[in-house]
């Protein structure tokens, strides 16, 4: 089920936070649970099965660390069992098919004929369950979360629909609590309801509509070097309004149901250095990458050469984690080059010296350019692209023809307005923060009008339903 749709917006959330506000406190972790499986299981209900095997391993795995006179030997198996049971279902159903495809190829460069290919369909939302779950068991092991009594409690954790599919990834130290008992007042049902629009607003009113902007450059056969770098940029901010308004609905509806989850975006575009991007860009995944992995393998406290090696091994793993195909690691690889140049040139390079404002747009521009394989369905198409806007590559004849797309006063229009947002001084967030009357008719109007919008437009799920 899509948040953007109206079987979610006039019947799913309705019925659901009726039921909620019915039920009495100690059912309503259930009820949340039950509704969440409906939820996920809209698609394909068998894929319910297969985040309830998560849920059940890691459960059992926390109760087994924590038990009073667990052995060292035995508080490690079961954080290996954890950890094997996570990374497998990832390993099957996001990365099978490409080994059995790179192996496929090897082998006919060899000339042998290959395996038959087995196709695997990938369940919604399980590289942000998966990671949840595991962190639980991590945290556990380390000391860092208390195990979690009741299996409703874990269950209602995992599967909670609002950050289910796309995140933000949400630890369960920071919502242990709030499990087992949360405040509801208006004051922050209405946040919820606010800012779930204002991300509602941000997926139908501005990534939509620019997204017809970037896939006409992308579908070009050769464009020129200003469409090119003209669909970049209106990728970089279809992904942007997409994600981050995702992540905006997902926090907004936790608050009507006296949740409260971390915030996943901080005007990232705004960024003076590609280190500052990834402090303000998924910030749960960038955390959690750096909590789980980075300093484990020793951060930046073993010296300059093993920091440096350490950047690229995550961001690798983060390029790779977003989706089974070269284009990702290639753009993790960028990004990761770009973190360890920042750090061998140091704060006294021409680069730091520069005034804020170039830094900012040299940053976002290095950024349009990692976004250019991350959107490309093949290595082909991005180096394509890329080479238009570097000028390498000559446009086809009829590269001029696009330009009655990405160039269309709706086009323009479009990408005015996603420059005037995304260099607002004031977020979505800090906007729904506190209400006032002034801003109600600003809601109102903006719901009225996604709403009117939405049906006018075709099917178009969020990006990082992919991922």
């Amino acid at each position: 089920m899509v948040f953007s749709s109206h079987i979610f917006v006039f019947y799913f959330l309705p019925l659901c936070l009726a039921l909620y506000y019915l039920l009495p406190n100690r059912t309503r972790n259930l009820f949340l649970t039950i509704a969440s499986y409906c939820f996920y299981g809209w698609w394909k209900p068998w894929f319910v099965t297969l985040m309830m095997t998560s849920t059940l391993v890691d459960y059992i795995a926390g109760r087994v660390i924590s038990a009073e006179g667990a052995t060292p030997g035995r508080r490690k198996l079961a954080l290996i069992v954890s950890m094997c049971t996570n990374l497998g279902l990832l390993g099957v159903f996001k990365y099978a098919m490409f080994a059995q495809d790179n192996l496929n190829t090897l082998l006919h460069m060899f000339g042998s004929d290959g395996f038959s290919m087995i196709r695997i369909t990938l369940p919604i939302g399980i590289s942000f369950y998966t990671f949840q779950t595991m962190s639980y068991t991590i945290d556990v092991y380390r000391g860092k979360a208390e195990p979690v009594r009741r299996f409703v409690d874990f269950s209602c954790f995992v599967a909670l629909f609002p950050q289910l599919i796309a995140g933000p990834i949400v630890r369960y130290n920071t919502v242990a609590i709030q499990l087992a008992e949360r405040k509801h007042t208006l004051e922050r049902f209405s946040s919820g309801v606010s800012l779930f629009i204002l991300g509602f607003a941000k997926k139908i009113l501005l990534a939509n509509p620019i997204a017809i902007v970037a896939d006409a450059a992308f579908a070009a056969d050769q464009p020129t070097a200003l469409a090119a770098w003209f669909g970049a940029t209106a990728f970089a901010f279809q992904i942007y309004f997409d994600f981050s308004g995702y992540s905006d609905m997902a926090v907004g509806l936790g608050r009507m149901l006296g949740f409260e989850f971390p915030k996943n975006f901080n005007s990232p575009y705004k960024s003076d250095s590609i280190t500052d991007f990834w402090r303000r860009w998924h910030i749960s995944l960038s955390t959690f990458l750096r909590d789980y992995l980075y300093f484990p393998l020793g951060g930046n406290q073993a010296g300059n050469r093993r920091t440096y090696i350490n950047l690229a091994i995550v961001m690798l793993v983060g390029g790779f984690w977003h989706g089974a195909y070269w284009q990702f690691i290639v753009w993790g690889a960028f990004h990761g080059s770009l973190l360890i140049a920042e750090r061998l040139i140091g704060k006294k390079s021409f680069y730091a010296r520069l005034p804020h404002l170039p830094r900012v747009l040299l940053t976002f521009v290095l950024v349009v350019i990692s976004w250019v394989p991350f959107r490309a369905d093949t290595m082909g198409e991005a180096l394509r692209i890329l080479g238009a806007m570097f000028g390498i590559l000559s446009p086809s004849p009829g590269a001029p023809l696009v330009y009655g797309v990405t160039f269309s006063p709706n086009g323009l229009v479009m990408m005015g307005i996603s420059v005037l947002f995304i260099t607002f001084k004031t977020q979505a967030w800090d906007f729904a923060e506190k209400l006032s009357w002034w801003k109600l008719p600003v809601i109102i109007s903006l719901f009225l009008a996604s709403v009117g919008t939405m049906f006018s437009q075709s099917a178009n799920p969020f990006l990082y339903f992919q991922f």
